[in-house]
């Protein structure tokens, strides 16, 4: 079977599971700036097969736990998707293949702050035609604008590459900059990932730190009015579930895709 045939055939099977686009970079075309050599990750790797999911409209819900529960929906419905692709190469194809998620678990180490995956999506959604940057720094599809993420299948299967996007989809309107609390959009090309951070996960580590000193430092009695104190109860919550994103405003502002 031709190469072409090939990918028309992933393809395929990529849309019947529900995914609502995927595209295809050949391993030489990925360029991330501060993930690790892709081949340090995968030796063998030829291609990387993209696919893009349509955030629903939970992004615009004013309360955060619905907003957040729709997130989590969706990376759960992401994980199934590049399990059962990966699965359909080293079935079909006899290829190995090697999932990577939208976006945790990732290194959580001092240098990177969280914030380096092993592999870019990012750029992985660039390389496969799915979109180019915009303002916001996220990749703005064609179709859906902001409203999207992404997940990747690594696999030694070589498969062609789709042609990117030529054409700018950005409108430069600056409304992710102007609607961003934290202020993280501020320099053009760079996102402040603390800054965004503070805001977006104010129950990710740096909150968890600062509560587990500050009780290691406090009076018994003062250690009992913290476990009940509502801030406690949403860091419990938050190690519970996993990483809860309380901001979507570079998303669901963006009015690209939106009519």
């Amino acid at each position: 079977m031709g190469s072409d045939k090939q990918k028309e055939k992933v393809k395929d099977f990529a849309l019947e599971l529900g995914v609502d686009d995927v595209g295809v970079a050949t391993a030489t075309r990925y360029e991330s700036p501060r993930s690790p050599e892709l081949r340090s990750v995968f030796p063998g790797v030829q291609s990387l097969v993209v696919m893009a999911y349509k955030e629903l409209a939970s992004c615009e819900s004013e309360h955060m736990h619905i907003a957040t529960n729709g997130r989590l929906d969706l990376m759960e419905f992401t994980r199934s998707c590049n399990f059962k692709l990966a699965r359909f190469l080293d079935r079909e194809f006899n290829a190995r293949a090697m999932t990577v998620p939208v976006s945790y678990p990732l290194p959580m180490d001092r240098e990177t702050q969280g914030a380096v995956a092993d592999v870019s999506v990012r750029h992985a959604a660039l390389a496969a035609g799915l979109g180019n940057f915009g303002r916001n720094n996220l990749v703005l599809h064609p179709e859906f604008g902001s409203r999207v993420i992404f997940s990747v299948v690594l696999t030694d299967l070589r498969l062609d590459g789709d042609t990117a996007v030529a054409d700018r989809i950005c409108s430069d309107c600056d409304d992710c900059v102007e609607s961003c609390p934290g202020g993280a959009l501020e320099e053009e090309g760079r996102t402040d990932v603390m800054k965004c951070l503070r805001n977006s996960q104010p129950y990710g580590i740096a909150a968890n730190i600062r509560f587990w000193m500050k009780y290691a430092a406090a009076t018994p009695k003062e250690r009992q009015a913290m476990l009940i104190d509502q801030h406690y109860w949403r860091l419990y919550q938050a190690a519970s579930i996993g990483f809860q994103y309380f901001c979507f405003n570079c998303i669901k502002n963006c009015p690209i895709g939106q009519g």
